[in-house]
C-alpha cells in the first residue's frame, strides 16, 4: 500500500483508473475491440510465432461478459486498463472519482478531475492498490456493484493470497480461456510507459490503453505487431515495438542497479497517486514495487512491508550503493513506515512524494531535515560487466 503503516486496521489504502473511450472514437472497450480483432483476425501469426498450438487457437465466439461468473472463491481477471482497490465500497465522490469507475476507465480524466492537492490527497486511506488489465484477482465477496477480491501479484502480511480491495464488479471478468493462455504461453510486457490495444496489426481500431509493466498471453506475431489474449475479450495487437516477449515461464535477465535507476528516471515529473501502480499515477511503494516487478523481482506492496517483510538484505547508511531501497518513519527513531525512495548515491534519492508532487531526484538530506531516516535494505542485483 502506500507508505503509512494503519494499527489495528492492517495497513490500508489503494487506487483506480484510465481511459474511457471517447463515444464513437475508441470503440466501447474491449466490447468493439473484440468485433474489430474478430474481423481481422484471419491474419495468420508468423510462422515463428511463439506458443505453438495453443498460441494459434482462435478465442471463444462467446466472450464473457463483465462481472458474469464472479463468485467467492473464482479466479478472475483485470478487464480495465487499471483498476483502483478502495478500502471500502460506495465511497467515491461523484463527479471526481466516476472515471476510475467504470468498464473502460479513463485515468487522465481521473487525474484531470484532480488537479488541486486537497482534492488528490483525499485518496489517502482511501483506497488500497491498483491493478493494471490482466492482473489475476480472487473473488472473496460480491455486494451490489461491488467485489471484494485479492491481487495475487502483490504480496502483503495482510492476506497470504494477495493485496486485498474492493473494486467494481463490472472491472472484473471470469475468463476461463484467458486464463489457460496465461499459464501456457509466452506473454508480452508493456515496456512502453503506455501503449493502445488495436483491432489490427496496422493499429486501425484502437481499444483501451494499457500501461507500463501490463502482462498478457501472445496468441501470435506479425512483422510490426504482437497479437495478445485480452481478458474478456478475443484477442488484439500491440505494436511490437512497445512490448518484451519472453517464452513460458522465461524470467527478465537479473538487473543491475542502473537498470533499475533507468527505468525509475523514465516516470521523472509524473503526478503522485495514492495507491498508484501505473503508468498514470504511482505513490511511493507503488513506485518501487513497480520498478523492481517490472524486472522480475517482485518486493511487498507497502513501504513497511518492503522494508520488513520482503527478506531484503539490511544496510548501514554510511554502506549505502546506488538502487538501495531507503525508508523513513513517520516520526524520529519510530518504527512506522511512512515513505520509501529509491538510492541513486551521492545523497540523491529518486521518489513519488506526496500528492502535492511528482517524481523526482532531490538530496536525502534535504528531503529529511528532522532525521526520520529509519533505515535501508538492498535487493539483489547483478553487477555491471566491465
Amino acid at each position: 500500500m502506500p507508505h503509512t503503516h494503519r494499527p489495528g486496521r492492517p495497513s490500508l489504502t489503494r487506487r483506480d483508473g484510465l481511459h474511457l473511450a471517447a463515444a464513437g472514437t475508441v470503440a466501447a472497450g474491449l466490447a468493439a475491440l473484440s468485433s474489430a480483432a474478430n474481423a481481422a483476425g484471419s491474419a495468420p501469426a508468423s510462422a515463428g510465432a511463439p506458443g505453438g498450438p495453443a498460441a494459434e487457437r482462435p478465442r471463444p465466439v462467446d466472450a464473457p461478459a463483465p462481472g458474469e461468473g464472479l463468485t467467492p472463491g473464482a479466479i478472475a481477471h483485470v478487464a480495465v486498463t487499471a483498476t483502483t482497490l478502495w478500502v471500502e465500497p460506495d465511497t467515491a465522490r461523484p463527479g471526481i472519482d466516476d472515471p476510475s469507475l467504470t468498464r473502460p476507465v479513463d485515468l487522465d480524466a481521473w487525474n484531470q478531475n484532480m488537479q488541486d492537492t486537497e482534492t488528490r490527497r483525499w485518496l489517502t486511506g482511501e483506497l488500497e492498490s491498483q491493478a493494471v488489465l490482466g492482473s489475476e484477482v480472487i473473488v472473496d465477496e460480491i455486494v451490489g456493484d461491488g467485489a471484494h477480491i485479492v491481487v495475487t501479484a502483490q504480496p502483503t502480511p495482510r492476506d497470504p493470497r494477495g493485496y486485498p480491495g474492493w473494486v467494481p464488479t463490472v472491472q472484473l471478468v471470469v475468463d476461463e480461456d484467458f486464463a489457460d493462455l496465461a499459464a501456457s504461453t509466452p506473454t508480452a510486457t508493456v515496456t512502453a510507459l503506455t501503449s493502445t490495444l488495436t483491432g489490427t496489426p496496422s493499429g486501425k481500431h484502437p481499444g483501451i490503453p494499457v500501461s507500463f509493466d501490463t502482462i498478457l498471453p501472445v496468441l501470435g506475431r506479425t512483422a510490426h505487431a504482437v497479437r495478445v489474449a485480452v481478458p474478456g475479450g478475443r484477442h488484439a495487437y500491440l505494436p511490437a515495438e512497445d512490448v518484451v516477449v519472453r517464452e513460458r515461464g522465461e524470467q527478465p535477465p537479473l538487473p543491475t542497479a542502473e537498470d533499475i535507476i533507468a527505468t525509475g528516471e523514465r516516470f521523472l515529473g509524473l503526478r503522485y497517486l495514492w495507491a498508484g501502480v501505473s503508468a498514470y499515477g504511482f505513490d511511493c511503494s507503488g513506485f518501487t514495487y513497480t520498478l523492481f516487478h517490472h524486472h522480475g523481482i517482485t518486493i511487498h506492496r507497502d513501504a513497511g512491508n518492503q522494508m520488513h517483510d520482503s527478506g531484503l538484505e539490511p544496510v548501514e547508511r554510511e554502506d549505502l550503493q546506488r538502487g538501495d531501497l531507503v525508508f523513513f518513519a513517520t516520526e524520529p527513531g519510530g518504527t512506522s513506515i511512512r515513505h520509501v525512495a529509491l538510492h541513486l548515491g551521492e545523497d540523491q534519492i529518486m521518489q513519488a512524494p506526496n500528492a502535492a508532487r511528482s517524481v523526482e531526484i532531490m538530496s536525502l538530506t534535504e528531503y529529511d531535515p528532522t532525521g526520520e531516516y529509519a533505515g535501508a535494505r538492498r535487493v539483489r542485483l547483478a553487477y555491471p560487466t566491465v
